[in-house]
């Protein structure tokens, strides 16, 4: 009797912790399948965003162009296809990214949470979503470079019109770079040209961008579901209200990174200036960049693109963290009813136990 019961109580020790690391591992696809969506979605918006960033490389004595101005000159040099240049690399840069990203957050919470319980809270979510961001970046910068470089390119005959101008020193006898006809085509031209750096071009400053805003957006999401949870238990006397999950992560993830685009606009500035110049030597590096354009441009260079970023980062972040609350809320739900089922099994095995002894 003693050892069944015993057995019992190790086979759902295992089982329960079987289940906690299936759990994980689905927030690795659930991560990958929602950074997907929101990429795909989003697209075009990022490629007016890059587009009006890059502007004092590819046209430096030109005036800056507006958001509605450069979505004109998107739509009428490469009609609706130029809006979508670039979703290739871009999805497969969030595929690997919101995979990481997410899984990660998971894995590093209960790690930190447990291990290190004097970062709890708020610096726990920091750090749990600048490292699952940190991870992703090895796959995600290559994917990044070139969707960027597409994204400017437009269609061939647009690129193949764009003059360089003097300002722009370029290194002896070289071009910018070729136009791209695919994401293959991008990846092997790059590395052909300038091989495993032309790849990671702009790497450190991306994740000078990504890292906290990667940590911010984690802390915003969860300190604002911590405020409105204590806003229902306060307001809201009816025990019966469940408010839907999706929409809840479809609000507050659209929040929280809307909150931390802004805050990080001048570090994707940076970043899109050396990822697009290409073999230009405009920039020499990460702080040259932030040297030359605060000098040129001022503040309203280093915020160039705020607003089409917030723009994309809003509806992009919202449908993100509303993709992960639906697959957490409608995929894990049969999973957790299981594990009630099996709790069940365990407890009546062990009612049963002494009828079968005395017998």
């Amino acid at each position: 009797m003693a050892t069944q019961s015993s057995n019992s109580s190790e086979r759902h020790a295992l089982s329960d912790t079987n289940h906690k690391h299936f759990f994980v591992m689905r927030e690795f696809l659930w991560g990958a399948i929602a950074g997907a969506f929101g990429e795909g979605m989003m697209h075009p918006v990022d490629t007016v965003k890059t587009r009006i960033q890059s502007q004092a490389i590819l046209s430096a004595s030109q005036k800056p162009k507006t958001i509605l101005q450069m979505v004109r000159a998107v739509w009428v040099a490469d009609g609706f296809r130029g809006f979508y240049r670039g979703i290739a690399p871009g999805v497969t840069g969030s595929l690997a990214t919101g995979a990481t990203y997410f899984g990660i957050i998971e894995s590093t919470k209960k790690w930190i949470e447990e291990s290190h319980p004097n970062l709890e809270g708020h610096w726990a979510h920091f750090i749990a979503g600048a490292v699952g961001d940190t991870l992703g970046s090895v796959v995600y910068v290559p994917c990044e470079v070139m969707k960027q470089r597409m994204q400017v390119q437009g269609t061939m005959a647009s690129w193949s019109s764009v003059v360089m101008k003097d300002n722009i020193t370029m290194k002896p006898g070289s071009q910018m770079y070729g136009y791209y006809t695919g994401m293959f085509h991008a990846g092997c031209s790059i590395w052909k040209e300038q091989g495993l750096r032309g790849l990671y071009a702009g790497y450190w400053s991306t994740l000078a961008r990504d890292v906290p805003f990667a940590g911010l957006m984690v802390m915003f999401y969860e300190g604002l579901k911590d405020l409105t949870e204590h806003g229902k238990q306060k307001y809201i006397r009816d025990p019966n209200f469940h408010f839907n999950s999706s929409v809840e992560g479809l609000v507050l993830g659209g929040l929280a990174g809307g909150i931390s685009a802004y805050l990080t606009t001048p570090l994707d500035v940076i970043k899109t200036r050396l990822q697009v110049q290409g073999s230009t030597l405009r920039y020499k590096g990460w702080l040259d960049a932030i040297h030359n354009v605060w000098r040129a441009e001022g503040a309203k260079g280093m915020f160039r693109g705020s607003v089409p970023r917030i723009t994309w980062y809003v509806p992009a972040s919202a449908l993100t963290f509303m993709a992960v609350e639906f697959l957490r809320e409608h995929f894990d739900e049969g999973l957790s009813n299981d594990d009630t089922r099996e709790v069940a099994s365990v407890s009546v095995e062990k009612k049963g136990s002494p009828l079968q002894g005395a017998a």
